[in-house]
């Protein structure tokens, strides 16, 4: 007995819905029908909430110190940099300190449009 490549080997109910309707793509049949989105637990809420603060504060604090750090003197007076004396030029440049600042103002103004634009899921 000789099976044909093209029939499936388990025979099953045939579809009621087997060919696309009119305007309807045979692709549109693979994807999911949007329909009500799943209720969260109080679990998830309360998980996405947490991840939300901690990207706000993680934020406002990287911002925070890339702001005030490289004007101290501990930005460039540190072990690091004593054993390669054209990084610690390179560092201690202006423009390089300023850009540090303003990476700095950017992340704390993205910590605090995430809070700002923070609503829950419903």
């Amino acid at each position: 007995m000789t099976t044909d490549p093209k029939l499936p080997l388990e025979s099953g109910p045939v579809p009621a819905h087997s060919s696309p309707e009119q305007g309807e793509t045979i692709t549109g049949l693979l994807e999911p029908k949007p329909g009500p989105a799943p209720a969260h637990s109080g679990l998830q809420l309360w998980l996405h909430r947490t991840s939300v603060f901690l990207f706000v504060l993680i934020s406002a604090v990287a911002g925070v110190l890339l702001v005030i750090l490289p004007w101290t003197p501990e930005w460039t007076d540190n072990s690091l940099l004593l054993s390669y004396p054209w990084l610690r030029m390179l560092v201690s440049t202006g423009f390089f300190r300023g850009l540090c600042s303003g990476l700095g103002l950017l992340d704390i103004w993205i910590g605090f449009w995430e809070a700002l634009h923070y609503h829950d899921r419903q």
